[in-house]
């Protein structure tokens, strides 16, 4: 019987997270460095450059190795609907290294094959709820600060001690845009955008 090829694939979520860990646990699982597929983004679906060439040499002579199921996704039915393609369609064994019971290459009678979907839809189930608490938890983090006081994104920029003047001389045509925006020392855009803010908090105040 023909020797099954080995691959292996890992995840982290931004290019400055280290993937070390995982590539440790793979080499030490007998996975050759070169057959190791590496994606740096975020694991919400299976849109990445990494996976769909590992997807590609996938086959019933194959055996990928993962880490943990997080690394392979963290939508629940995307991770469901791949693990089948994985193993159904493509006819290759899926090992999570740290989880021994989703391990395809056992167990292939009826209890095994069930238990194993069991595992899976458990573990997915849990990526899943994780990731949406986590979203959660960023936003109630947010509206927590911003009822604080704690403003986010760009300060804007104060107006120069002369605008008022600049402006009144704009207005009354007494000097030009380009002179304007000049003694201003902002762009064209900046200026007019100023303009229109500064009339119209002159005429809530009137």
């Amino acid at each position: 019987m023909q020797e099954k090829k080995i691959y292996g694939y890992a995840r982290v979520s931004t290019r400055e997270q280290n993937e070390d860990r995982q590539i440790i646990a793979l080499k030490e699982m007998g996975v050759p460095e070169k057959n190791i597929y590496i994606d740096k983004q975020s694991g919400k679906d299976f849109d990445r450059k990494q996976y769909k060439r590992l997807m590609k040499k996938l086959n019933s002579e194959a055996v990928l190795f993962i880490k943990s199921i997080d690394r392979l996704g963290r939508n629940y039915a995307d991770l469901n609907d791949q693990w089948r393609a994985i193993t159904k369609e493509k006819g290759a064994d899926i090992v999570v290294i740290d989880m021994p019971l989703l391990d395809t290459r056992r167990g292939k009678d009826l209890m095994g094959t069930f238990l194993a979907d069991i595992v899976l839809a458990l573990l997915s189930y849990v990526a899943e709820n994780e990731r949406i608490n986590i979203k959660q938890r960023q936003a109630e983090g947010i509206m927590a600060a911003k009822l604080r006081g704690v403003h986010f994104g760009k300060r804007a920029t104060p107006l120069p001690a002369n605008f008022y003047d600049v402006y009144r001389k704009w207005r009354d045509k007494e000097i030009s845009v380009n002179t304007a925006i000049t003694e201003c020392g902002m762009p064209r855009s900046t200026f007019y955008y100023k303009v229109r803010e500064f009339e119209k908090a002159t005429l809530l105040k009137n």
